[in-house]
């Protein structure tokens, strides 16, 4: 099997399978005041504190969630919540246009159910956010209407990395909340939090090498979002629920090994990922890379194949043992083009007939050779089957 779908989820690392495991058959709820609730509380601070250090953040500032979707809803819903609460004419969302549907569904869902004026932030044909374009989107009212300001740090599909920090400073001088979803750069990037400005930032453990199922929102002070979940209080009162400690446990180990790797994993995938563009562009010289082509995620190469469908070559590829991906691995089976390649200028053709390749930490020279060998005749089926 080649498995180029790092993007949608990766081998979770050997020293996060080690650390989850040995927490999965020990008792205890670390809310409980017992030696044993101790002994688990003792692990998820310890892990909180991991974390923290890894991503330029205070241990207090790590919210732990279920996982990315839940972590992009509760800073969405929640500061919007919070933000109109305090002052009813602040209604106004500005989103990116290109957002994972974690983000963009809950903007949406607050339009169509709380009254939000939600605005999408336009980007140019490889995907950028124009800071420019932010500024004259807040307006000569300084945003004294604008709840929040959302744009992801690496888009999901195309892999393009975005003036994360430049957005964020804006934000601030207008005493606006700016959220970034991290959850793709953080496995290949340098993200830190503290140093990006950010009021909240959004992690998941899967994407990064740690367990399924379990996420971080990165709070910084004096940012309170609404709850989105009742009950024992426990997260500042944030996010409810008892703490699935194993899984914690996991990520730790996981953001620890990962951050340690940042700049050399980022060298060695930037290569692997411009020799996988190289051979495929070879052997089918009229694909279209799509993306920033020097401000991209290291390991994301994402190409459009003209007169294809995208699901035909997902399955052809598939049936040779290559597996790859149409996009977001959270909508993927939905018969639609990508909304972030419309929003970029693509036509729905093109939209339509693209891949990604997503290269991780278990990627391999052989992996891109397979690709290499086996794309060709794949897009000229393809493009067969289209003509029948």
């Amino acid at each position: 099997m080649t498995y180029l779908d790092h993007a949608a989820t990766t081998p979770m690392l050997p020293e996060a399978v080690e650390a989850m495991t040995a927490e999965l058959g020990r008792l205890g709820n670390p809310s409980s005041l017992h030696a044993v609730g101790r002994r688990a509380r003792r692990i998820v601070e310890e892990s909180r504190e991991i974390i923290a250090g890894a991503f330029d953040a205070r241990p207090s500032e790590v919210i732990f969630t279920g996982g990315g979707t839940e972590a992009d809803n509760l800073a969405v819903k929640g500061i919007f919540w919070a933000r109109r609460a305090a002052d009813p004419a602040r209604v106004r969302v500005l989103a990116g246009a290109v957002e994972h549907h974690a983000v963009l569904d809950a903007v949406q869902w607050l339009a169509d159910h709380e009254g939000a004026q939600v605005e999408w932030i336009p980007v140019d044909g490889l995907g950028r956010v124009d800071p420019a374009a932010v500024r004259e989107m807040i307006g000569p009212g300084g945003g004294d209407d604008i709840a929040l300001i959302t744009v992801m740090w690496a888009n999901n599909e195309v892999g393009t990395v975005q003036p994360v920090a430049e957005l964020a400073a804006l934000a601030r001088e207008h005493g606006i909340p700016f959220h970034t979803d991290a959850v793709q750069a953080a496995a290949q990037l340098p993200v830190a939090f503290a140093g990006s400005g950010a009021h909240a930032l959004t992690l998941s453990g899967h994407k990064l090498g740690g367990p399924l199922g379990v996420g971080v929102l990165l709070l910084a002070k004096g940012t309170d979002p609404v709850p989105v979940l009742h009950g024992g209080g426990q997260e500042r009162d944030v996010r409810s629920g008892t703490l699935d400690t194993p899984a914690i446990a996991g990520l730790a180990a996981a953001v620890e090994i990962t951050a340690s790797r940042w700049e050399e994993q980022a060298r060695s995938l930037s290569a692997l990922r411009d020799e996988l563009i190289a051979r495929v562009m070879a052997a089918v010289p009229d694909a279209v890379l799509n993306g920033d082509p020097v401000h991209r995620l290291p390991g994301n190469a994402h190409l459009s194949f003209p007169g294809c469908e995208g699901d035909a070559l997902l399955m052809l590829l598939d049936a040779r043992g290559i597996e790859c991906s149409t996009g977001s691995a959270c909508s993927a089976g939905v018969a639609q083009p990508s909304h972030v390649l419309l929003a970029m200028g693509a036509g729905p053709e093109r939209a339509r007939g693209s891949l990604r390749f997503s290269l991780g930490h278990t990627s391999t020279e052989a992996d891109v050779a397979a690709l290499a060998e086996a794309i060709g005749p794949v897009v000229e089926r393809a493009r067969r089957a289209g003509l029948s």
